[in-house]
């Protein structure tokens, strides 16, 4: 077994045994950086990977959690929750491939600007869609249940090894299958033929075509897959928050998805993930702790001080300059770079320090 592979498996038994040590209010942190994570890695698959830029995956989110609040709810179809999650997942790629074709043939800046008017056509219609959106006060979400099993805290009761698992602990490990699948799909892609057609759309379009790579097809499919990750991220954040408003789903929502995978480093699965984290996690923690830190105030109080979500901005802003200064790779770069230093060997003539016996006194230098 190589080291990634033994390191690989130790993660996931750490974050396997987490709901046994850590209180509920830390694993909904964890559950939205897992929703968060899931949604990079779509978007790093259309930006770090096909090269193309998106401002509009908060639409896509959106589209996920209204889509599945919708086909389980009531109002709504009322369909059984794993098939509503899958329908969701399918509206949303369904939604990417309606915009495929202006993906297909905008670049650069035109494509962002294009992509951003989608957030604001959404907002548009959350608002005024209330019989499928609930209008500006949103509209709750039907909970998962798979054979009769409840991802909920009452029915049934459950406890294992004395610990009771409440609707944030069983959620946790949906979120973790949820998220495995999604890394495991999105690493297989880019190893294969598809990967390396997608990286070759990004490098020169021009080659690509002189190669035998249909361009527009594989960047509408690129549009599609990164869509279908978003609606998958967006209905994991509706079941964890239980409910599903316009407000969450705006431009700073975008914004915040490509501080993500530029933290992260583009084109990497894991450094996407790494990025989802530290950006969707920070401002958690911070109001957490609001009470204890300097120059900070609680949500929603009055003073001069600034909020969590201000601070936490702040922050990935600041590692955002220091990434684009120090690490264009991002933290995926810097784990490279620091396993490239570590398995570099030494030029030839490099004096090797001599072994000492164990009696022989060491020598002091004046």
């Amino acid at each position: 077994m190589t080291a990634g592979r033994a390191a690989t498996g130790c993660a996931a038994l750490l974050l396997m045994a987490l709901p046994f040590y850590l209180e509920a209010s830390w694993l909904q942190i964890g559950l939205f950086a897992m929703a968060a994570a899931i949604g990079a890695i779509g978007l790093g698959l259309l930006t770090g990977t096909t090269g193309q830029l998106s401002l509009g995956h908060a639409f896509f989110l959106a589209v996920g959690a209204y889509g599945y609040a919708w086909f389980a709810g009531d109002p709504g179809l009322g369909l059984p929750p794993p098939l509503a999650l899958l329908l969701a997942v399918g509206l949303t790629g369904a939604a990417g491939g309606l915009f495929s074709p202006i993906s297909g043939r905008l670049r650069g800046m035109y494509l962002g600007v294009a992509t951003l008017a989608l957030v604001f056509l959404g907002h548009h219609v959350m608002l005024n869609a209330e019989p499928v959106t609930g209008g500006f006060n949103g509209r709750p979400v039907p909970p998962m249940e798979v054979l009769g099993f409840s991802f909920t805290g009452a029915d049934p009761y459950l406890a294992v090894l004395g610990v009771p698992f409440g609707a944030t602990e069983r959620l946790w490990y949906l979120g973790l299958f949820l998220l495995a699948a999604a890394w495991w799909t999105a690493r297989n892609l880019l190893r294969g033929r598809p990967g390396r057609a997608l990286a070759a759309v990004r490098d020169s379009e021009v080659a690509a075509a002189v190669l035998g790579v249909p361009v527009a097809r594989y960047r509408s499919a690129a549009f599609v897959v990164s869509s279908m990750y978003a609606g998958l991220a967006g209905a994991l954040i509706a079941l964890v928050s239980q409910t599903v408003v316009p407000d969450y789903f705006g431009l700073a929502l975008s914004i915040d998805y490509l501080a993500m995978i530029v933290i992260g480093g583009l084109g990497s699965v894991g450094g996407a993930a790494a990025g989802a984290v530290f950006v969707s996690a920070l401002p958690l923690v911070i109001a957490r702790y609001a009470d204890q830190l300097p120059l900070i105030e609680e949500a929603g109080a009055g003073g001069n001080a600034v909020g969590p979500a201000e601070a936490a901005r702040y922050l990935y802003g600041a590692a955002i300059i220091l990434i684009l200064l120090r690490a264009p790779g991002g933290l995926s770069g810097l784990l490279r770079a620091g396993r490239a230093a570590r398995a570099r060997p030494k030029p030839p003539g490099t004096p090797q320090p001599s072994p000492r016996k164990p009696d022989e006194p060491q020598e002091r230098t004046s």
